[in-house]
């Protein structure tokens, strides 16, 4: 039987830095995966340069049952540790809105540069490796494999959420969890599209492929970025970071004109050239099809100087609080990232191992930690591997 001081399952994001902490450690570290390729998620990332972390990184950006558990390995590995990997490895990148971190050229470059880290610390990888029965007598794990069984003193599950089941992600964290007895809080689609009804849709018939500025609320959570018109609802860096806070039933507040006051703005207008149609003076403002239909929600037609100033304060309520109740999301198809995962009352802050389970680590997606969008989720991957790769 194959003997192995750490066998890590994924080879993701978290799953590579974990070896290479480990492999650094002097420990003899196998990382198993079923795909063809790792760090597939890395690849696809930021339409293919890979936001690979934030700047503004801190605990206040991630959501969990419990928002203390995260702290420790954020802590102990920064945006500024990887950073200096990035920088190591003559990695060029960039910044861009909001402190995301972006490589000038490729994803795969980081792909190449943790490969190049395992290799170093003597970590192997095997790809396309189907995983079965885990068993444990209490000391030891024996992970019964494609290519047979493989024996070892510390486990590492690193295989991340449902999202994106087309790229292989599935639920194997947490049948693993709840095998070992560690609940798993509820998960779901997030950093997703919400979707619109029929008759939303209908009226929103003339708006898809349309992007505009908003500031996205949902209760005393709200986001400023763009938002974008689908044929299926709502999509856009606003709607995605605000969908991780979005239940079923909520509405969704919108303010679509965030650096404006409209009744200043119209009635301006109006005290120049009151015969300008309201439509052609909101249209400076707005996308003309979203001017148009914000007036036809509002009731409003004709000229400047037929709109009182009662009728444009209601406009620009309207604008402010543009209020849409989502059907539901796009789902895991299309979701960046899990909500919810591995109950971390069960696990050890500093190590990432179950409390209960000596040897069994659970790192990045798979844990109840789900960052913002823009870098946070790739944050929280490197600092969980980095803490379970000091104790595996």
């Amino acid at each position: 039987m194959e003997r192995r001081d750490v066998v890590i399952i994924g080879a993701g994001a978290a799953g590579m830095m974990c070896a290479i902490e480990a492999g650094k450690r002097g420990r003899d570290v196998l990382v198993l995966d079923h795909a063809r390729a790792p760090g597939e998620k890395i690849r696809i990332s930021g339409g293919g340069r890979c936001n690979f972390t934030n700047i503004h990184s801190a605990p206040g950006n991630f959501l969990s049952a419990n928002p203390h558990f995260c702290k420790s390995a954020l802590a102990r590995y920064t945006p500024r540790h990887f950073l200096d990997l990035v920088e190591r490895h003559g990695i060029a990148w960039h910044e861009k809105t909001l402190g995301q971190l972006f490589c000038d050229h490729s994803a795969k470059d980081i792909i190449a540069m943790l490969l190049a880290e395992m290799r170093a610390g003597g970590a192997a990888l095997r790809l396309q490796t189907t995983v079965g029965e885990i068993a444990h007598d209490g000391g030891r794990f024996r992970i019964a494999t494609g290519d047979g069984p493989i024996d070892c003193a510390s486990l590492v599950i690193a295989t991340g959420g449902k999202s994106i089941p087309k790229m292989g992600a599935t639920g194997f964290a947490y049948r693993v969890a709840e095998q070992f007895g560690l609940p798993v809080v509820e998960t779901r689609p997030a950093l997703v599209p919400l979707t619109l009804d029929p008759a939303l849709l209908a009226e929103h018939g003339e708006l898809p492929g349309i992007s505009v500025d908003v500031i996205a609320r949902r209760g005393r959570t709200a986001f400023r970025e763009a938002m974008l018109f689908t044929h299926r609802g709502l999509s856009g860096p606003a709607i995605l970071q605000i969908s991780s806070f979005w239940r079923e039933g909520d509405e969704v507040a919108l303010h679509l004109v965030p650096d404006l006051s409209v009744s200043e703005a119209l009635a301006a207008a109006r005290r120049e050239n009151g015969r300008q149609s309201v439509l052609s003076a909101l249209s400076l403002h707005l996308p003309r099809k979203l001017a148009a239909l914000a007036l036809a929600k509002a009731s409003i037609d004709g000229t400047l100087a037929d709109l009182s100033g009662k009728r444009l304060a209601a406009l620009d309520d309207l604008l402010r609080n543009w209020r849409v109740r989502p059907a539901g999301s796009e789902g895991y198809r299309t979701a960046e990232v899990t909500l919810g995962g591995i109950d971390t009352s069960h696990l050890d802050s500093r190590t990432m191992a179950a409390k209960a389970v000596p040897g069994l680590f659970f790192v990045g997606e798979a844990v109840d930690v789900t960052g913002w969008l823009g870098g946070y989720n790739f944050q929280w991957a490197w600092a969980s591997g980095h803490a379970a790769g000091q104790h595996a």
